[in-house]
């Protein structure tokens, strides 16, 4: 992109550039992106990296069910405004669903692949999406060294059984198996309950296709006993921001609590459960916003 597209496209409000977003190829990274693999703990993760790695860092951990590729849109926008960004697959989703295959999917393994991957590199703005913002902020109460500021993007507002609090499974949760829960999220996501457009549709079917089945259950299982980390989080000196969609599966006033309870700033947008995906533009408007609280 040249100077003079960048600032004319820097003059333009971040809602009416994710309004103009439209059906795109989810298995394109951008131009420059480096696709490797991390040793981790728990086997080979699949990583995707842009960037200068000497520019301060940014990692974006997708939830369970998800990839990399649900920031594809942020990456470049973070990455031109002077960040090395990186993001993985979690063990046993896509493309590291080898990962962890011999073991229990628990809350430690998915410790121990990130801190292994934040000790790889410089501290981190660290972002956890959905379930990962659990795992994050996990690391970030054992390892506060390694992280720079936590973002939490549609991470579960509460602790114990999240579910019995999400709008459309809350009534089923006392009764809901961890595998039964899983098939239901599942289930929501190939009958596109979120409803997303065509291309986006057949992306995420199509990484069933190698997501471990047994991961997203043990997953889905944890989600059902999740830690109280308030009082941790509060104690964290890192900038802390909470992001939701006002059409989120818990609802927005949850959310908004829990970043009180934390001491974190809170966004919300006019969207769902992903935020990366159809409100790229300004969630990392938000994002540099607090990046900028971090001294140098």
């Amino acid at each position: 992109m040249s100077t003079e597209s960048r600032s004319e496209r820097a003059s333009i409000a971040p809602a009416s550039l994710d309004a103009a977003i439209g059906d795109i190829d989810w298995t394109v990274l951008p131009p420059g992106s480096l696709s490797t693999r991390f040793a981790a703990p728990s086997g080979e993760l699949a990583v995707v990296s842009l960037g200068d790695p000497a520019h301060p860092r940014v990692v974006l951990v997708p939830g369970a069910t998800g990839s990399k590729e649900d920031f594809v849109l942020m990456l470049p926008l973070l990455v031109q405004a002077g960040y090395f960004v990186q993001s993985y697959d979690l063990a046993g989703q896509y493309e590291s669903h080898t990962a962890g295959a011999d073991t229990t999917y628990s809350y430690e393994l998915f410790i121990g692949d990130l801190i292994a991957f934040l000790e790889a590199g410089a501290p981190a703005h660290l972002l956890g999406y959905s379930f990962a913002g659990t795992v994050a902020q996990l690391v970030a109460k054992r390892r506060p060294d390694l992280i720079r500021s936590l973002a939490l993007l549609t991470t579960p507002p509460g602790a114990g059984n999240v579910f019995a609090t999400m709008k459309w499974l809350g009534p089923l949760a006392p009764i809901a198996s961890p595998r039964r829960g899983a098939g239901l999220m599942i289930w929501g996501i190939v009958t596109n309950k979120n409803r997303v457009p065509p291309r986006r549709l057949e992306f995420v079917r199509s990484r069933f296709a190698l997501t471990s089945r047994r991961s997203v259950d043990e997953i889905v299982g944890l989600m059902m006993s999740s830690p109280d980390l308030r009082s941790d989080m509060r104690a964290l000196a890192a900038p802390k921001l909470v992001i939701a969609g006002s059409h989120d599966l818990w609802p927005i006033a949850a959310h908004e609590r829990f970043a009180h309870d934390i001491g974190a700033d809170f966004r919300a947008y006019a969207t769902g459960h992903s935020p990366s995906e159809t409100t790229p533009h300004q969630l990392t408007t938000d994002l540099l916003d607090l990046y900028a609280r971090v001294g140098a």
